[in-house]
């Protein structure tokens, strides 16, 4: 998304947040479902899941349609 500048991370101040986007049960685009810090060290994400906010949850990430890995 270029001209665009993502929110600062409010938890470590050094990151940005960045959105990612997920699909619902029924194959439906969920644009921005989580938005996470990109400073590794940091870790900080904010999920929303069937209208709940949740802080700081693991992102699990399916490669190549393996098994999901914690980040």
């Amino acid at each position: 998304m270029s001209g665009k500048e993502w929110p600062p991370c409010q938890n470590c101040h050094k990151g940005v947040l960045l959105p990612l986007s997920d699909y619902g049960p029924q194959g439906n685009d969920i644009p921005f479902k989580t938005w996470a810090c990109n400073n590794p060290a940091c870790g900080f994400s904010l999920r929303i899941d069937k209208g709940q906010i949740s802080l700081g949850q693991p992102i699990r990430v399916k490669v190549n349609g393996g098994e999901p890995r914690k980040y």
